[in-house]
């Protein structure tokens, strides 16, 4: 097989993580902090899915007097972390980095425990979800500095954002507890 037609695969490192394959890129970030910033976004992603799973799990099974408000609540949440991966994934990807993608990926870097197996009641419901948004808040607040440092204004946007919409969803829900 010439080196022309020859496919390139991703490279492992020692460790075993994935590393960039062939093609140079040069946007003005060093290699060694994409790597790094394409790691806390990974973790940042494992974190979104896994509330995005909790958050649909307790739309499908809230019960009690404030089944309707919350439901609604719950869908319009899961919905906003569902189009939240796909900005983050594509990040991780303009670094030059794969970006996780499995339940096995996700189990090793979130920072969120899974969904309970028994749909808890609505109060608890709300309780771990503040817990989860406060979670992914600290997880995208951890990477600021190695993305400020590195001048990563696009990642520094996405961070900024997924900020304000965490932190809004964790006063909304708390206020639910508030009484």
């Amino acid at each position: 097989m010439s080196k022309k037609s020859a496919k390139a695969k991703p490279a492992k490192s020692a460790e075993g993580a994935l590393v960039p394959a062939t093609t140079p890129i040069n946007i003005g970030i060093s290699a060694k902090d994409r790597a790094a910033i394409a790691q806390g976004l990974n973790a940042l992603l494992a974190d979104t899915f896994t509330l995005y799973l909790t958050t649909h799990n307790f739309h499908w099974n809230v019960t009690g007097p404030m089944f309707n408000t919350l439901h609604t609540m719950f869908m319009e949440q899961y919905t906003e972390l569902w189009n939240a991966v796909d900005p983050i994934a594509e990040r991780i990807r303009a670094l030059g980095f794969p970006a996780s993608g499995s339940f096995a990926d996700y189990t090793k870097l979130s920072s969120l425990p899974d969904a309970p197996t028994e749909p808890p009641k609505a109060l608890e419901m709300i309780r771990i979800l503040v817990a989860g948004h406060e979670a992914v808040a600290r997880t995208a607040r951890d990477l600021f500095p190695l993305v400020d440092q590195a001048s990563d204004e696009p990642t520094a946007d996405l961070l900024t954002q997924r900020l304000d919409v965490h932190e809004k969803a964790a006063w909304m829900l708390r206020s639910l507890l508030e009484g």
